[in-house]
């Protein structure tokens, strides 16, 4: 059933719905959930919130709070799989699941575009796990013992610049591939631009990879599942035009689960990208053009006409009046009953510039609220103010986890549910030179499944990190 225009005008006027909030943090704070960008420099301001200034990092690694310290998990061309081989390189999205004997399991994506010639460490064709040969891309699994040890393994070979993703109710992982090359284009010889499941514990299950064509063929970045409703929301990293968010509705009578998506034809269910209005019932062309936090949109969805997109795009199948579009859609984490959504960052290509937007879409008031802005930071270069967020986590200790993927210094950074962010950590691995310093982008931030570990990645050159420490509960 659709959300009227109407309907969404009076919601709003009786809940308040789409009120644009604007002021400094502590009038913000007193909208519930309305998230703002403000830094901290110690854990006395504003209340206590964050774990105070950041201490650089003797081994040039990872600058932390006091009381707080990493361990090096994997690290591209120096740890080594089961098999031999070294940890693929350039980490992105990951979750942790249990795993047996007191384990934890992390599938770890390996965004990797292109021939495999073009990559030092490919993830490798391990057999009966590839999907295309050519492709450099997928998945492994890392096993982190009770006692330390770390083993590592393959999940899925032969697919291409697997970025985010998203893990299942079930506990598997969907990965995604953000290329969508056809079989012929740059050495590929199967068609990309597909999700695939990878189960963490059932080696036996990833065998004979099969691309789960019915979420549709395009640049994905993330994808949720609704655990009540059945639905996946999926995220497109895209210009010329902007990408789209899409739902993915399941058959009728189908059933979530290990190894049911396998079952299905590629055409199954409805895809379906999305439409906003405002509280007026205007039509919003672009995300962007939310300048406040606390700003509400009501949402339809469309139907995608091809969604393998054999000769259109999906994101150019529609008219510019049709759908909702947003630079650079990327992480999504589903909590809260809801979706969190990322908007990395907008230029020229959109309506109104800005460094960042977290969105958080409710399925059943059908409704998307603007919940973190970031401005357009005016200095990259120098240590301060947050921009480009990307992967995101839900802390169990409350508000939100977000790795930057920005210009100049990289950091984990929080933000509580109140309106206020600190750092978590920064970067200090130097990839570019001493007179043009260059750090890699953070990705695949998730807590551990009991909550005492972060695990995030510098992407470049691929190194998987376990931070613990103090952890606390943030005030509102």
């Amino acid at each position: 059933m659709s959300l009227t225009r109407r309907d969404f005008a009076r919601t709003s006027a009786l809940t308040g719905a789409g009120v644009a909030l604007a002021g400094t943090v502590g009038a913000l704070a007193s909208a519930p959930n309305a998230l703002a960008a403000t830094d901290v420099e110690g854990a006395e301001a504003f209340g206590g919130v964050g774990y105070g200034p950041l201490i650089p990092d003797p081994e040039g690694i990872l600058a932390l709070p006091a009381g707080f310290s990493y361990t090096i998990i994997t690290y591209s061309g120096k740890t080594t799989l089961e098999s031999g081989e070294f940890t693929p390189s350039n980490h992105d999205g990951t979750a942790t699941f249990d795993g047996p004997r007191g384990t934890t399991l992390l599938v770890n994506n390996h965004e990797l575009k292109g021939p495999r010639a073009k990559w030092t460490y490919p993830v490798p064709l391990t057999e009966g796990l590839v999907y295309d040969p050519a492709a450099a891309g997928g998945c492994t699994v890392v096993e982190v013992r009770p006692d330390g040890r770390v083993a590592e393994w393959v999940g899925i070979a032969g697919t291409s610049t697997n970025c985010a993703g998203g893990r299942t109710p079930w506990g598997t992982w969907l990965t995604c591939e953000e290329n969508s090359d056809k079989a012929g284009v740059n050495g590929m010889t199967k068609d990309h631009g597909y999700v695939f499941e990878v189960d963490p514990v059932d080696r036996r299950a990833n065998l004979h990879p099969k691309p789960l064509k019915f979420f549709g063929r395009y640049d994905h970045e993330a994808v949720v599942i609704d655990p009540r409703r059945g639905h996946a929301y999926l995220t497109e990293d895209a210009a010329g035009p902007n990408g789209l968010l899409y739902r993915w509705t399941p058959p009728e009578g189908f059933c979530h689960g290990h190894g049911r998506f396998r079952a299905l034809a590629d055409d199954a269910g409805r895809l379906q990208a999305f439409r906003c209005f405002d509280s007026g019932g205007r039509f919003v062309d672009d995300l962007s053009r939310a300048t406040k936090t606390g700003t509400v949109y009501g949402v339809d969805w469309v139907d995608v006409p091809d969604r393998d997109a054999r000769t259109t795009p999906t994101r150019k199948q529609f008219t510019d009046g049709q759908v909702t579009r947003a630079r650079k859609l990327e992480g999504m984490w589903w909590a809260d009953g809801g979706a969190y959504v990322v908007s990395s960052y907008a230029r020229a290509e959109s309506p109104v510039q800005h460094d960042g937007q977290v969105w958080f879409y409710d399925p059943k008031r059908r409704t998307l609220t603007l919940k973190v802005l970031l401005g357009v930071n005016p200095d990259p270069a120098q240590d301060g103010a947050f921009d480009g967020p990307d992967n995101i986590t839900v802390s169990p200790y409350g508000g939100l986890v977000i790795a930057e993927d920005g210009e100049g210094v990289q950091h984990l950074f929080g933000a509580t549910d109140s309106g206020r962010t600190y750092p978590i950590a920064r970067n200090e691995l130097n990839i570019g030179t001493e007179q043009e310093p260059g750090y890699s982008e953070f990705t695949g931030v998730t807590f551990s499944p009991d909550g005492r570990t972060l695990y995030a990645n510098i992407q470049d050159p691929g190194i998987m990190l376990a931070i613990t420490g103090p952890w606390k509960r943030h005030k509102r």
